[in-house]
């Protein structure tokens, strides 16, 4: 979808700028731009397209249709799924996040998403193939989806929705009062359009700061973490390898695709599967410029019980995957 963003960004490092792409700074410039540019248009485009659809579909009717229809679950099940065919890391999965937070669909249900997105995509999962075989990229997407949807249910449960910032509710009111104005006065699509662009192009000032910020620190890491530094703290014979390779995947930053070659060199070394791919789902599903973006939406006690679950489920299926594989 952004391939043309990526070679606009990679003509500009290193034909215009005339920077080496071995140099660590021409690369975390690169991944800069990329991300950044691509994350904005990425909100912009999602809190739009809500805003659209909140006009005609009011935010109380969705929470109403949601809590009087029992789905037993499998609205966080499909939310999950979803989330495997957007093909976003971690920082580009948040605008989704913002977008359906706005549009009234329950927290948990936003988790689900949130959590599983960046972890499975079928990008991935044809680089998985090709690495791992049928049966171990089975397992892989079975345990991704699985992930995000009991940590949406346990999220949900938690009642967090009071550990939102004041500004996401301050958006969610602005978007009921408009969606009652457009009701009242009966206004033609034309007549709203101005109100929803003007209210999409507020919240993209709003969280322009954190996103420039969060990619900053994405940047860095992108272009001067060493590959190699975390393998002397994941071997075989480490009981505790599995949370010491989740934990250790934080300050990094990546897609799946991206860090998949790497999980193959782990593997080669002697790294156990199950451990390497802790690794690499705390690397996409759990950064430090994710909880940056995050920082707009929620307070930090949130963004920690969210990293929380995520990371204990991450774990215990890198214990899973040892046993089984």
């Amino acid at each position: 979808m952004f391939d043309w963003l990526e070679h606009m960004a990679q003509w500009l490092v290193y034909d215009v700028f005339g920077m080496s792409p071995k140099n660590h700074l021409a690369k975390a410039i690169d991944f800069f731009i990329y991300d950044s540019i691509k994350i904005v248009l990425l909100l912009f485009t999602v809190v739009f397209l809500m805003g659209i659809i909140n006009s005609y579909f009011p935010i109380d009717r969705v929470k109403n249709y949601l809590s009087r229809n029992k789905l037993y679950g499998a609205e966080y099940l499909m939310a999950s799924l979803f989330g495997v065919v957007t093909p976003f890391c971690s920082c580009s999965s948040v605008p989704l996040f913002i977008g359906f937070v706005r549009g009234g669909i329950p927290l948990g249900v936003t988790f689900a998403f949130l959590v599983t997105s960046p972890l499975v995509n079928e990008v991935a999962i044809g680089l998985f193939v090709g690495l791992f075989g049928v049966q171990t990229t089975i397992l892989y997407v079975l345990s991704g989806v699985f992930l995000g949807t009991v940590s949406g249910v346990i999220l949900q449960k938690l009642k967090l929705e009071r550990f939102l910032t004041p500004w996401v509710k301050e958006v969610l009111a602005n978007a009921q009062r408009d969606q009652e104005r457009f009701e009242e006065e009966k206004q033609p699509f034309q007549k709203r359009l101005p109100i929803i662009w003007a209210e999409a192009l507020k919240i993209l000032k709003g969280v322009l700061p954190y996103v420039i910020i969060g990619i900053a620190i994405g940047g860095l890491m992108h272009g001067y973490v060493p590959e190699g530094f975390f393998e002397k703290y994941m071997s075989k014979d480490n009981l505790f390898a599995v949370p010491v390779a989740t934990i250790l995947a934080v300050p990094m930053y990546s897609n799946a695709s991206g860090i998949l070659p790497i999980v193959q060199v782990l593997v080669d070394k002697g790294i156990p599967l199950g451990t390497a791919i802790a690794f690499m789902m705390g690397v996409v599903g759990l950064s430090l410029p994710e909880a940056m973006l995050l920082k707009k939406v929620m307070t930090i006690k949130l963004i920690g019980v969210f990293f929380g679950v995520v990371m204990l489920c991450i774990i215990v299926s890198g214990y899973l995957f040892n046993i089984i594989l």
